[in-house]
């Protein structure tokens, strides 16, 4: 009896040691990963910092583009100051990186080079990009989009999705994807101004310019004419305190 209770002693101290141990090289692991991956954003942010600090805007496209970089730049050093999972971390280098896409829109818009090519953000490829000018009118208001900055189309978007959607990559008159990304929705009028600004553009994705309801050869099962799968279906609630029947901001 003694021998089997000394014996049964013995395997559960080798069981928990064991245990311990695997749950060792598993946090061990975690800290070098988060090590690593804050590492990888600080360099991004850094480098992002050193962007917006160098770089004045001779232009009103370059100058909103920097302006954008310069809050990306802001958000990615909070972000990272209160990063403490690999997740969090790699968010960072999300934000320093769409911040950099906005200063390399900025170069372009001031004919420089615009440097070396970025890695693609979070949906941008899926999102497409806008390949050709349009100029819509929306609710007795004119929205325009175009491949290249100019006066009339300051406000660059590199392209990503936002709420569910995708946005294009693009420049455009106003920030109209704005206040969908802060309020985590999108609204009647955001989706009319999408089909009627995307509708038909080849290097858009069909999620863009169809929303059901809002948009001809999109019906209530959300699918477009190309049959492209669902791209979401708009809720009407929670409206409230958006004014979008003008696109006011």
């Amino acid at each position: 009896m003694t021998s089997a209770l000394v014996f049964l002693l013995i395997a559960l101290v080798v069981l928990g040691a064991a245990v311990w141990w695997s749950r060792q090289k598993v946090l061990d692991h975690q800290r070098k990963q988060l090590a690593d991956d804050k590492a990888e954003a600080r360099r991004w942010v850094e480098r992002l910092g050193g962007q917006v600090l160098n770089l004045i805007g001779t232009n009103d496209a370059a100058k909103q583009a920097l302006a954008d970089a310069s809050e990306r730049h802001g958000a990615a050093l909070t972000q990272l100051d209160q990063a403490t999972t690999s997740k969090q971390a790699r968010l960072t280098s999300e934000s320093a990186m769409e911040g950099l896409h906005y200063v390399r829109a900025a170069r372009e818009a001031m004919d420089m080079d615009p440097g070396p090519e970025l890695p693609a953000l979070s949906g941008q490829r899926y999102a497409g990009h806008v390949s050709e000018d349009r100029e819509v009118e929306v609710d007795g208001r004119t929205q325009v989009a175009s491949p290249h900055p100019s006066e009339r189309t300051p406000h660059y978007y590199p392209g990503g999705t936002v709420a569910g959607k995708p946005v294009p990559q693009g420049w455009y008159s106003e920030p109209w994807w704005k206040p969908a990304m802060a309020a985590g929705m999108w609204t009647a009028g955001s989706y009319v101004l999408m089909s009627a600004m995307f509708m038909g553009m080849a290097s858009v994705p069909a999620e863009a310019a169809y929303a059901d309801g809002f948009a001809d050869g999109a019906g209530a099962d959300g699918m477009g004419p190309d049959g492209m799968g669902d791209p979401g279906t708009f809720d009407g609630g929670g409206m409230d305190g958006f004014d979008f029947g003008g696109f006011g901001f």
